[in-house]
């Protein structure tokens, strides 16, 4: 039997003890009051005054009572006492907290396995803000995390839900194995068809099985490593000014892509916008709402709903880049701009080794 389950026998079992002796003083003629003193006073051994002289039957019945309450108060401090000694009711306590706090988050990210690579997206999701709720079934990858955090199997739709599913973000899953990845995808895009999921592939030949599960995105890290490794020999300095733009937090330049929302900018080109002039920013790339990407594009490019801007600038030139692609044109209703930079985030980080 847990300490805890003790711990809970033994409070209820003290509890009834009470609750009898309580009841059996009221009915040899005590007060509710007097018959609860009288009780707590016999089961704790104190030794005060009776408060109603005691007949025989009250005196037999004092006596069970002390062999009874007195064994069951001291089962009860014991059961408490180890459980503070041994820590399980401070652990009890924070879990009730944590759980606490989890469900208060939104818009958080579900990092999925605990590892190196977990560890390496928290920093990542962190430095932007964003909120990080750790799922891993080894109490020691968890030990000492201030982090929120779910102990559990998390192929368990349960621990998802304890997990905060129903108001995450996105959900990243850099499990031990392919099959439970997988498992994972396929559960979580159940209980969440419009939820951004990024998967993690030990295997290339499982990246396609993962994007059928349900992934947006597939990272295998020996294969995204291999490719920055090349990169870094052949344009050591392109990789370095990426690296820099993506994960130093001191640079005041960032690189973003911000998502055209409906009716926004609608039928307008890139020279009609003057992206540059307007806000300082750096238009690099734009994706057309079929998935292609336009590198330097032409001024003549049309933005259709759906295009995707990958522009470099400051925090204060991107923020004008996000204002101007919320703005409102013609009649039509306000558009649903939005900033995916954290997708993005979210896709570089999975990559991390």
């Amino acid at each position: 039997m847990g300490r805890l389950l003790r711990i809970r026998y033994a409070g209820a079992a003290l509890g009834i003890v009470l609750t009898v002796g309580t009841a059996g003083y009221m009915l040899l003629g005590f007060r509710f009051l007097d018959a609860l003193y009288q009780t707590v006073t016999t089961v704790t051994t104190v030794g005060f005054r009776e408060v109603e002289p005691l007949g025989p039957a009250g005196q037999i019945f004092t006596i069970v009572l002390i062999l009874v309450g007195v064994g069951t108060a001291l089962y009860a401090l014991g059961a408490v006492l180890e459980g503070l000694i041994e820590g399980d009711v401070r652990t009890h306590l924070g879990r009730r907290r944590m759980d606490r706090a989890i469900s208060r988050a939104s818009g958080h990210v579900i990092v999925c396995g605990w590892g190196r690579a977990g560890s390496s997206i928290r920093q990542y999701l962190r430095g932007a803000g964003l909120t990080v709720v750790a799922v891993d079934r080894d109490p020691a990858r968890l030990a000492d995390l201030d982090e929120l955090h779910v102990l559990g199997d998390v192929t368990d739709d349960s621990v998802l839900a304890a997990a905060g599913i129903d108001r995450a973000y996105a959900l990243i899953t850099a499990l031990d194995t392919d099959a439970d990845n997988v498992f994972v995808t396929l559960s979580a895009r159940a209980l969440r068809p419009d939820m951004v999921i990024i998967a993690r592939a030990r295997d290339e030949s499982s990246m396609p099985k993962l994007l059928r599960a349900g992934a947006d995105r597939v990272v295998n890290p020996q294969l995204m490593g291999g490719r920055r490794m090349a990169a870094f020999a052949l344009h050591p300095h392109v990789a370095d000014f990426l690296d820099v733009v993506m994960h130093d937090d001191e640079l005041d330049y960032r690189l973003e892509q911000i998502e055209i929302g409906a009716d926004s900018l609608q039928g307008r080109t890139l020279r009609d916008i003057a992206l540059r002039e307007r806000t300082g920013t750096l238009l690099l790339a734009l994706r057309t709402p079929d998935g292609r990407f336009v590198a330097n594009p032409d001024q003549a490019t049309p933005i259709g709903p759906g295009s995707v801007l990958i522009v470099l600038g400051t925090p204060a030139q991107l923020a004008s880049v996000r204002k101007l692609a919320r703005a409102r044109t013609g009649t039509g209703s306000s558009a649903v701009g939005r900033s995916a930079s954290t997708a993005a985030t979210t896709d570089s980080c999975a990559s991390a080794p």
